[in-house]
């Protein structure tokens, strides 16, 4: 059993979202360099990406995301009153 369990779900920052990806990457045994390999990625650009980077560039991003079996998606945040009402 691994001791990294990812908290996939709401994510709003450049760290949450490295975050995720560096405790997804360790629950699948995975190195950085054996990332690095397999995305043509540099372990440097991993390595700030997973630390949080806010200028991360986001196709990069989204290529490490892919090869780790990640995906984004994007939609609209529900607002206090909607969320209330929806309850």
């Amino acid at each position: 059993m691994s001791k990294y369990k990812p908290q996939y779900g709401r994510t709003r920052t450049a760290t949450d979202l490295g975050s995720l990806a560096r405790a997804h990457r360790k629950n699948k045994h995975l190195t950085l360099n054996t990332l690095s390999g397999l995305s043509n990625l540099s372990i440097r650009f991993l390595s700030e990406f997973e630390r949080g980077k806010p200028t991360a560039e986001i196709g990069k991003v989204l290529k490490a995301l892919k090869i780790l079996g990640l995906e984004v998606v994007v939609r609209p945040v529900k607002s206090d009153a909607h969320s209330k009402r929806d309850k």
